[in-house]
């Protein structure tokens, strides 16, 4: 009798695993649909030479972060990439903090550093060609922070050069 009775149990205790099972599956899911977010927008706005050191460049490139989130966006550093004419050019991190209110925006500004065989890739390429005052850029990138480890963008478009860029010649 003691062999039949374990197994009813087991059949319960199998029951339970599967309603245990299955009501994880979806509190998982329904905690997906809370977090499921559109992607913020991001659009360069402006890039400003600052003192650089050595061989390197620096510029401060100003972003324009638009939320269609019904939540703020709570950031706690930065970080981007940015290609020129489709070859890297520059990168830049900054642990500012800053908030991108509900279907609101904010201006961000990021230094960056670009590496002195990064101009002369670039100034190669305007050598080859006619001169340029504006380029196509991919700029890649993540606001750090919240319960996900943050938000990535991308964006892509024309960038006027500053000055220093123009007419490496």
């Amino acid at each position: 009798m003691h062999a039949t009775a374990a197994l009813p149990r087991r059949g319960i205790a199998r029951s339970l695993l599967a309603l245990f099972g299955a009501l994880l599956v979806l509190g998982l899911a329904g905690c997906a649909s809370l977090i499921q977010r559109e992607p913020v927008r991001i659009n360069v706005v402006g890039l400003e030479p600052l003192p650089g050191a050595g061989m390197e460049m620096r510029f401060a490139v100003k972003l324009r972060v638009q939320n269609p989130n019904e939540a703020a966006i709570d950031f706690d550093g930065l970080a981007l990439e940015l290609d020129l004419n489709g070859k890297p050019f520059a990168t830049g991190v900054s642990d500012r903090k800053g908030s991108v209110p509900r279907f609101g925006e904010a201006l961000v500004e990021i230094p960056v550093s670009v590496s002195a065989i990064a101009v002369v890739r670039q100034a190669l390429g305007v050598i080859e060609g006619e001169p340029k005052t504006e380029v196509p850029y991919t700029l890649r990138g993540r606001l750090a922070g919240g319960l996900l480890g943050g938000t990535r963008f991308i964006d892509t478009g024309t960038l006027k050069l500053p000055e220093p860029l123009r007419n490496p010649r």
